[in-house]
């Protein structure tokens, strides 16, 4: 702005007063605009942006009350981002100049004025106005871009609570039961979306499929792909088909459509329900635990990498026998991974403390009480999903 000729508005109803003025400030570089009734004055600032206004304050020739200027000041007190002002007048008193003052005057000359004064005052009250106006504009782009900032996080918000009811729509709304088992699951969401996921599938009387997976990456990006995931596990999955080969169909599924950046730990396994048997295939995820009714215990690693890196990746297939008592606990690493004010996670070592402490309860029980002690150990605060899926073998 300091290169751009300051603009001067003159108010004064006597004509020979404009020309000197005009003539004046033309000299010294300014623009200047002359109008010679409070009509005039209004129209031209509402019309053009002005640096200064320099008025006088008395337009009628019978009156030096001044208060035709002061009713004009309080108009202009009403404009939005108006010029600083100067008042020039002959009938200037401290009453005036104080109620003038009010109105937001900035500085004040006296008729007849002296040049350099008035020049001086005029630079002054220039540069003080634009540095006031600047602020001003700053204040309001500023108080613009925070009303912005507010409602993208609030349509964020609202995206993030729309996609999290659609993910949570995806998770079983029942859990199929056999006889001789129960089964629970639980979804303990954190603040962002994520892409964890667990499924039972009823195949016949005799065969059902349970899995769990952690998409890698939170938001959108992993929602989807956590959607895509179990659409593709619903769409193959069966009981003549095994974990192994399953799991290298998803694979191959996932490396044609994903990054390298995106991988999904996954674990699935058919519970053969009268023959108290588990097969299955560990596709990089969390081992699931095993725990005995004895106390002892047994990690279900068989299986391969994770989904999604390697397109001709092959997998094992585990199994493991089961016997009343036994409990058969599928996580994520939002369990495990939960953080205390320190840092430190809740860790493997707790959870198995904790089985082997709880361990007889019943499934809906002890998920409970498993997300109880996670939470309570990271006081609420949930850096990821976690999810947890109980199998008890009751009988």
């Amino acid at each position: 702005m300091a290169t751009i000729p300051p603009r001067i508005l003159i108010a004064d109803d006597q004509p020979d007063v404009l020309n000197a003025l005009r003539l004046l400030l033309k000299g010294q570089g300014y623009e200047t605009e002359a109008v010679a009734s409070p009509a005039e004055l209004l129209r031209a600032v509402g019309a053009r942006e002005f640096d200064l206004l320099l008025m006088d304050l008395n337009y009628a020739r019978d009156t030096t009350s001044g208060r035709e200027g002061l009713d004009l000041l309080s108009r202009l007190k009403e404009t939005e981002d108006a010029p600083a002002i100067v008042v020039m007048t002959g009938w200037a008193t401290v009453g005036l100049a104080v109620e003038a003052m009010q109105y937001g005057v900035a500085d004040f000359v006296e008729k007849p004025w002296s040049n350099a004064r008035l020049l001086d005052t005029l630079q002054k009250q220039i540069a003080l106005g634009r540095e006031r106006r600047a602020s001003r504009r700053r204040a309001a782009q500023e108080n613009h871009d925070h009303k912005e900032l507010a409602l993208h996080f609030h349509q964020q918000e609202e995206e993030v609570a729309e996609a999290r009811h659609i993910q949570q729509g995806l998770l079983p709304k029942s859990i199929p039961q056999r006889p001789g088992y129960q089964i629970a699951g639980a979804w303990q969401p954190a603040h962002s979306i994520g892409g964890d996921y667990y499924d039972v599938l009823e195949f016949d009387e005799a065969t059902m499929g349970l899995c769990i997976a952690d998409v890698a990456g939170k938001g959108l990006p992993a929602a989807l792909l956590m959607s895509n995931l179990q659409a593709a596990v619903r769409g193959m999955a069966s009981a003549s088909l095994s974990p192994d080969d399953l799991c290298g169909r998803l694979n191959s599924l996932v490396c044609h459509n994903t990054g390298s950046d995106r991988f999904i730990t996954f674990f699935y396994a058919h519970l053969d329900g009268p023959g108290r048997f588990l097969r299955y295939t560990n596709a990089g995820h969390n081992a699931p635990i095993l725990l005995h009714g004895n106390g002892s215990h047994e990690r279900l690693e068989v299986g391969g990498g994770v989904l999604g890196v390697f397109p001709n990746q092959t997998f094992a297939s585990g199994a493991a026998s089961l016997a009343p008592g036994d409990r058969v606990i599928f996580f994520t690493d939002g369990v495990t991974e939960a953080c205390d004010g320190g840092g430190e996670e809740f860790g493997e070592a707790r959870l198995l403390d904790l089985l082997r402490e709880h361990g007889a309860l019943d499934v809906v029980a002890l998920q409970a009480r498993i997300l109880a002690a996670a939470s309570e150990f990271s006081r609420g605060h949930w850096h990821d999903d976690a999810t947890l899926l109980v199998l008890g073998v009751s009988g």
